[in-house]
């Protein structure tokens, strides 16, 4: 497994990094019976969930629940996720992706930043499934931390085998924060997450499973997420 570099130079960022080729996914809403395509552009994304060593070298705070450098950071709701994103731009020298305004609790996002951001829904989709339309890409227990196998805990990045893209992780020990709104005219301003985590059954771990929570306020042991950033970096 490799070693992520805790220094914020281009080269230690780029090594986290997996380019992920232009494609389509089938995306759908079981509550409203939908079904659609989303065009998906070649994006570069995390090769596994942000690590502890790596949230507290930037933020300072390590808030996980499951105490561990190379563990992924969990606990954290999806401003923290944002802000880390922004704070890690702004570290790089990029253009931050989300503007917050903390009094209102408006978050703007800027797909065209050259800075970090979180992916959209249909890229985690596009990428978990490695361009295939596969619930899973290799048998759980050989891929996946789930309630059967994890002990109850979280579980070092990188320890199960990687997708066809060498992506790691994107299903069971924690679910993935995404930058998307799930539903505004149902749910307000939730946001999505995916993947399934180190508690859920083998039902729940798919990926095309979808959840969802609210941005500011929710947070749970078993909920982190990755980063993104659009190639032209």
């Amino acid at each position: 497994m490799e070693t992520i570099n805790k220094n914020i130079g281009k080269e230690s960022i780029d090594a986290l990094f997996v380019t992920i080729p232009s494609g389509t996914v089938e995306m759908r809403d079981d509550r409203r019976k939908e079904v659609w395509l989303s065009k998906i552009e070649t994006f570069e994304l995390s090769k596994y969930p942000i690590t502890q060593d790596l949230y507290e070298t930037i933020t300072g705070e390590n808030p996980s629940t499951f105490k561990g450098e190379r563990l992924p950071v969990e606990t954290v709701a999806w401003i923290d996720a944002v802000n880390f994103c922004n704070r890690l731009s702004a570290l790089a020298g990029k253009t931050k992706c989300y503007t917050v305004n903390l009094s209102t609790e408006n978050v703007e996002f800027d797909p065209k930043a050259n800075g970090f951001r979180l992916p959209t829904e249909a890229e985690w989709q596009y990428a978990c499934q490695a361009g295939t339309k596969q619930i899973r890409y290799g048998a759980l227990d050989e891929i996946a931390w789930v309630k059967e196998n994890s002990g109850d805990r979280t579980h070092e990045v990188g320890q199960k085998q990687p997708n066809e893209w060498g992506l790691y992780d994107m299903l069971g020990n924690v679910w993935e924060w995404c930058t998307d709104i799930y539903d505004e005219t149902v749910y307000g301003s939730y946001r999505v997450f995916r993947g399934g985590g180190w508690c859920d059954q083998e039902r729940s771990v798919m990926a095309t499973t979808r959840r969802r929570s609210h941005p500011f306020s929710f947070k749970i042991d078993d909920l982190g997420f990755r980063v993104a950033r659009n190639l032209t970096n």
